[in-house]
């Protein structure tokens, strides 16, 4: 969370005796006090004050000084106008608001209303981390989402706009949900009430977001008001053909709208209907969850490693969005999540049209985000190509599904609504059709640069670019047609006073100037040889050529921006076909991924049963793969009635034996699954998930005073208020971050909770061996334990999750596969054969020296049998000298 940059409090004193120049930075300023203001200075954004200060320390450019104001100094720095991007994008990353401030007029024009007249200049917009849309600012596979959160009368609400690509979200829940709700859209920025921003209550939730969090007054968030801006927005006069919403998803949506009104400075972005999701419709994954199980990041912030990344082979930036969405928002309605599944298994079983669909798909372009750029007025000839090629693939990609429908079954409904999308409207239609006519095919990327619309589209802009461009040719016709008409040898001729003129001899003129007022040459200048002439087409063609490269621009601009506006017109078509082109990409990404894998369809229904057969860790099984070893597949099965199998399990074994593996594949495969994804087993049978928890591994919170342990029993104290019968809990190692009484009693008493009150399906991992007597003592526990088995004195893990109890804990064989000195292995060998000898409850530690420093065993030489073995050669014996020989070794030992 970043301050916003403060700035002198006597911005609007400072004004008296600023210069013209200084007084317009000054009033931009004042408008944007929490923001570092770019102000356009010709090649150059300058920034002045404490902006250049913070700018030059974040950015590693030059500090300087210009001028003087109130008698001292003003700090400036300044950044070329073409590298703005790379500039703007650290900035944004390191929390800061930019606001750009354009001249938006010609400097020329300045200069007639005076010498010392200044360039109209203004704030076009303020760019924040979750409003942006420049392709080269944006992660195209992944989202850049501006939320926004509200409580009222004891609900949430998390509203969600991703400006880029025009889509709306608003999902009301409860206030312990709310940390789950946001973190499931992993927003760049949230927006909340200053009221909001310093409550307790809801700061875990802020923080886990992982945005940048920004406070707005309170009064925005008022319902009324939030509802007045809303539908202004959106220009309706209700929000009740929307849906139903609650008074915090209101008062959300009108954070975002008026957040949205001061950072694109009026502009109207192209904003769908906002969807009302519920609280009920996906699978509650709280933060903490989400970073143990590694779902679209890993714990070091990289997608690299990610569950995402491991099963992401989309071809479309769209698609990759969509398929992250998918995982980040798994859902829990088996129907939906079944009709999900169709779409995927119809894909899996047409390998033929897959591979069409997604070659098709490589060329497409990223359409929702073209349409958003445009709508915004910030957008290119580019993205008027962009959203051609997405309708023409769009056309022909629906063409690829016709007689693929099976007269019996029909196609499966997620995949015909897909198809229904790119099913062009008239009005498509015709812009496709006009933007291939009209549109080159390579165009420009910025609009005032032209040359972008093809000749023959619009015969005045070809009469002007022939001007531009052939002015020569143009004036040589003109020339000769002169001569012919008037019989006189006429040469054109330009100069900087009478522009093109026609000259000839002062003999050859005496006809010309005789003929009067009738005459088509119009006498300009006698010289002492010379007489020169115009007629009305050359005064003509002189104002044309001279105004020829101004006017092609000009049409080209006319031109884009009809383009321009259409497109802000249609574009919710427009985004829906951007949306199904992205879905069926999503769709055949995870059938391709299925049939690499060798994935299976799960069986997905509103049962209690968790039951995987052969299931695999699908990251660790690519990295495993990837080194050239196997990976070992393992069985898992819990009832939440406990009337087939137990509903907890003790999982007992070593330390890099697997259980954590074996803990995370199986809250991996809930996601993938209730993702409406194939999953990496031989076969899968799970009763929808609610909620998923996984405490496997934790950290300390410095910044908090939080310790490792603190950290472990807030996350169980969540999972212990919030798990119900119908989700599914995965724990490693709980109460090992204190004395192992107190661990071993707090282990005991949360599986206890969650067999007898929570009721939750749940893998317990636990290095507490005394907890496999649960077994025995509650009706549904069964112990699992990771199989190991020690040879020639090494241990050797078999990562199989096999019944029973572990009967040890191998700690000290993993010690010394850790490369712990020799010495150091040996006297804890030796400390533990004791203890256990004792049977450690009436050992007494206190005598046993385990703070003095062992001696290190001595090296020994081979002892008398051993040098005795090495000298018999067996091949060279007789029975009889084996025999003796034996005898011999018997008698040395």
């Amino acid at each position: 969370m970043n301050a916003p940059v403060t700035h002198p409090p006597e911005i609007a004193a400072a004004l008296e005796g600023a210069t013209p120049f200084m007084a317009q930075y000054l009033t931009a300023k004042a408008g944007q006090a929490d923001a570092i203001l770019f102000f356009r200075m010709g090649d150059f954004y300058e920034l002045f004050f404490k902006d250049a200060e913070v700018a030059a320390a974040a950015l590693g450019i030059t500090l300087t000084k210009r001028g003087k104001h109130q008698g001292e100094d003003i700090p400036m720095a300044g950044v070329p106008v073409h590298a703005l991007d790379g500039y703007l994008a650290r900035l944004i990353r390191m929390g800061h608001k930019v606001a750009i401030c354009e001249q938006l007029e010609d400097p020329a024009e300045a200069k007639k209303r005076g010498g010392k007249a200044v360039v109209h200049r203004g704030v076009v917009r303020v760019v924040t981390p979750g409003t942006l849309t420049e392709d080269s600012l944006l992660d195209a596979r992944g989202a850049n989402r501006l939320a926004a959160v509200a409580v009222r009368k004891g609900r949430a609400a998390v509203a969600v706009v991703e400006l880029s690509s025009g889509a709306v979200d608003s999902v009301a829940c409860s206030i312990e949900d709310l940390g789950a709700a946001l973190a499931a859209f992993r927003p760049s920025e949230v927006l909340v009430t200053d009221r909001m921003y310093s409550d307790e209550t809801t700061r875990d939730a802020l923080n886990g977001s992982g945005g940048v969090v920004q406070a707005l007054a309170s009064a925005i968030a008022e319902p009324q008001a939030a509802r007045t801006r809303v539908e202004r927005l959106y220009g309706v006069a209700a929000l009740d053909g929307f849906g139903a919403f609650e008074e915090a998803e209101v008062s959300a949506l009108g954070l975002i709208a008026a957040y949205l009104e001061t950072t694109q400075a009026g502009k109207v972005p192209a904003l769908a209907p906002p969807r009302r999701l519920g609280d009920s419709g996906f699978l509650a994954i709280d933060p903490a969850t989400r970073a143990s199980l590694e779902i679209d990041r890993t714990q070091r912030g990289e997608r690299e490693g990610s569950l995402l990344a491991s099963i992401d082979r989309t071809v479309t930036s769209g698609g990759a969005r969509a398929l992250a969405e998918r995982i980040a928002r798994p859902l829990r309605d088996p129907l939906a999540i079944n009709e999900q599944l169709d779409a995927v298994e119809w894909m899996l079983e047409r390998r033929d049209l897959r591979r069409d669909l997604r070659d098709g798909l490589k060329a497409s372009s990223d359409v929702a985000r073209a349409v958003g750029r445009l709508a915004l007025g910030r957008g290119g000839p580019r993205d008027l190509a962009a959203v051609r090629v997405g309708l023409s693939i769009a056309e022909g990609i629906a063409g690829l599904f016709v007689g693929q429908v099976d007269p019996l079954a029909g196609q499966p409904r997620r995949i015909a609504l897909a198809l229904d999308r790119l099913t062009l409207s008239a009005d498509l239609s015709r812009l496709k059709a006009d933007l291939v006519d009209g549109l080159i095919d390579e165009p420009s990327h910025l609009a005032r640069d032209g040359g972008f619309v093809r000749p023959d589209y619009r015969p005045e802009l070809d009469a002007a670019r022939t001007l531009r461009d052939d002015s020569r040719r143009v004036v040589a016709d003109l020339e000769a047609r002169a001569v012919a008409e008037s019989g006189v040898p006429f040469k054109v001729k330009h100069n900087a006073v009478l522009g093109y003129f026609l000259e000839t001899s002062a003999k050859t003129a005496e006809g010309l100037l005789r003929a009067g007022p009738d005459s088509p040459f119009i006498h300009r200048q006698t010289l002492a040889n010379q007489v020169r002439f115009t007629t009305v087409e050359l005064s003509e063609l002189d104002a044309k050529i001279s105004q020829a490269g101004h006017r092609a621009l000009a049409i080209e601009g006319e031109v884009f921006e009809n383009w321009r506006r259409e497109i802000a017109r249609l574009a919710q078509p427009l985004q829906a076909v951007a949306e199904a082109l992205a879905e069926l990409d999503a769709h055949a990404a995870l059938a391709e991924w299925a049939q690499e894998v060798g994935a299976t369809r799960p069986v997905v229904d509103d049962t209690l049963i968790f039951s995987v057969e052969a299931g695999r860790h699908p990251v660790v099984e690519a990295a495993v793969k990837a080194q050239g070893d196997p990976y070992t597949p393992n069985n898992a099965r819990l009832d939440g009635s406990g009337a087939d199998c137990a509903r907890l399990a003790i999982v007992t074994g070593p330390n890099m034996a697997g259980k954590s593996t074996f803990l995370r594949q199986n809250a991996l495969l809930v996601i993938l699954a209730q993702a409406g994804a194939f999953v990496p087993a031989r076969s899968m049978r799970l009763g929808v998930v609610d909620r998923l928890f996984s405490r496997v591994g934790a950290g300390d919170d410095l910044a908090r005073g939080r310790s490792t342990f603190m950290m472990e029993m807030v996350e169980t104290a969540a999972i212990l208020t919030q798990a119900t019968p119908k989700s599914f809990v995965v724990l490693d190692e709980i109460g090992r971050g204190t004395a192992t009484y107190d661990g071993l009693a707090i282990a005991w008493a949360t599986a206890e909770a969650l067999h007898e009150t929570n009721r939750a399906r749940t893998l317990f991992a636990t290095h507490y061996h005394e907890l496999a007597q649960l077994e025995t003592r509650l009706d549904h526990v069964c112990n699992l334990s990771m199989v190991a088995k020690e040879w020639n004195g090494d241990l050797v893990f078999l990562h199989e999750a096999a019944p029973g109890a572990a009967d040890r804990s191998y700690g000290v064989q993993v010690a010394k596969l850790a490369g712990v000195p020799t010495s150091v292995v040996a006297r804890a060998r030796s400390v533990l054969e004791r203890l256990e000898g004792e049977k450690a409850a009436t050992a007494r530690l206190d005598d046993l020296p385990l703070f003095a420093v062992a001696e290190p065993e001595p090296i020994r030489g081979p002892s008398v049998v051993e040098t005795a073995l090495q000298n018999i050669d067996p091949d060279s014996l007789t029975p009889r000298e084996a025999l003796e020989a034996l005898y011999r070794l018997k008698g040395l030992a």
